[in-house]
């Protein structure tokens, strides 16, 4: 195992999503306190803030709930970041929201999760936003699902209830294409901590891990470890001191590999120009690297002196991307503003922005009944739609398949005049349902 790998594996990226009143919040709050990752001033906070709401216990949603509209309105509204830690793994979590009209931040917080964690009621089971966030969690190629029937003790811990909703949660996954192996099911109480952090004496029945000690033990090293080479150029590197002669002619190439492993003596082609060079060195500013792995931030060394600029990618040539001006797209619409056919855009693919023209708008993903569908063309799009489309971009640009490669068959559009993001883009159709 590379030392690249094992580092990887020492932090997990998951996102937790579910419907409103599920009690994500909660949930994370008892992961943040069961862990210790608060400080004791926090939690003074809390406590004080609970006993205003006339609450015997602490309310630890408040952990996470930290704009004032939320703590107000009992919703989170926005993506909250969190970052613990335990002796077996660092931890990067996304709380995303519940409610409907946030489901564009659900897009957001889960677009770079190798885990979700999505919550249903005990008393209420699989309902319209879970199948909503488990078909976004779907299109988006998060490997692994924890469904977390929480407030169990509300349903006095009946073993058949969760089995009920496992059953039903479990058609709606193979619909959506989850492997059979990648949803584990927790029956959990965020409230009061069972199966949480410790494993609750009130479920004798279950027999599996608890919450934290399944997100400790999961495999993090997702497809793009395996997937061929990419690596978009952040920063061409041309020193040049008097006091170094020996650098007068380094030229190095510096960026994240996005996917797949980059070594000494591998062969490479650079788009979307096409040139192909051989890889002399891979370095870090702690020196040079064996090989580097995706998530690994490097500088790139090559054997010929080639024009290179930021926003080009260097690929495996063996397996290239395709270089397209053309894309068939899955867009996730982001903005209060509709989205028309042929509207002049910006388009920033890894390090690269160009602009973009819209074509065709296709079908919409339907999330109103049991099965995800694929409606007929709107005339626009709203905010939260996900439909196909077909644009064109001004310069050409080097894409896999999403279903593929995540980081190179994704994007962003762009308002010109505001630079604010649109929509997320993903290359193809990556989730597969009936039309």
């Amino acid at each position: 195992m590379s030392e690249d790998l094992t580092a990887a594996r020492d932090l997990l990226r998951f996102a937790t999503a579910g419907s409103v009143d599920d009690g994500k919040s909660t949930l994370v709050g008892r992961l943040l306190y069961d862990t210790k990752s608060v400080l004791a001033d926090q939690i003074e906070a809390v406590q004080r803030a609970s006993v205003d709401k006339g609450l015997a216990t602490p309310d630890l949603s408040l952990l996470v709930d930290g704009l004032r509209a939320e703590r107000e309105q009992g919703i989170t509204i926005d993506v909250a970041y969190r970052y613990f830690g335990t002796p077996k793994r660092e931890f990067v979590l996304a709380d995303t929201p519940g409610h409907v009209q946030y489901t564009r931040n659900t897009v957001t917080g889960a677009s770079t999760a190798e885990l979700a964690v999505l919550l249903v009621d005990a008393r209420n089971g699989v309902v319209e936003q879970t199948r909503r966030h488990a078909a976004v969690l779907a299109l988006l190629r998060v490997p692994r699902l924890v469904l977390a029937i929480n407030k169990i003790d509300l349903v006095d811990f009946d073993e058949g209830v969760v089995r009920a909703i496992e059953k039903d949660f479990d058609e709606l996954a193979r619909s959506l294409g989850f492997a059979a192996d990648a949803v584990v099911t927790i029956p959990v109480s965020a409230l009061d901590g069972d199966n949480v952090v410790e494993r609750s004496a009130r479920t004798p029945w279950y027999e599996g891990p608890t919450l934290l000690g399944h997100l400790e033990s999961v495999p993090v090293t997702g497809p793009e470890v395996d997937a061929p080479f990419r690596m978009p150029v952040q920063y061409v590197i041309r020193p040049r001191t008097a006091d170094r002669p020996d650098l007068h002619d380094y030229r190095g190439y510096a960026g994240q590999v996005a996917a797949g492993t980059v070594a000494p003596g591998d062969e490479v082609v650079v788009l979307p120009s096409g040139v192909r060079t051989t890889v002399a060195a891979v370095e870090t500013a702690d020196g040079p690297l064996a090989s580097a792995t995706a998530g690994r931030s490097v500088t790139v060394l090559l054997t010929d002196d080639i024009d290179i600029s930021r926003g080009d990618v260097l690929a495996s040539a063996a397996e290239p991307p395709r270089v397209t001006d053309e894309l068939e797209a899955t867009l996730c619409w982001l903005a209060e503003k509709p989205l028309r056919p042929g509207a002049r855009l910006l388009l920033k693919h890894g390090t690269r922005t160009t602009q973009v023209i819209v074509g065709a708008v296709g079908e919409r993903l339907s999330l109103d009944s049991e099965v995800p569908t694929w409606d007929q063309a709107p005339e626009e799009l709203g905010i939260n739609d996900i439909a196909h489309a077909s644009l064109r971009t001004a310069d050409p640009l080097p894409v896999d398949a999403y279903a593929d490669i995540r980081a190179t068959g994704s994007f962003l559009l762009i308002d010109p005049p505001t630079g604010g993001t649109l929509a997320a883009g993903l290359v193809g159709t990556p989730l597969a349902v009936a039309g």
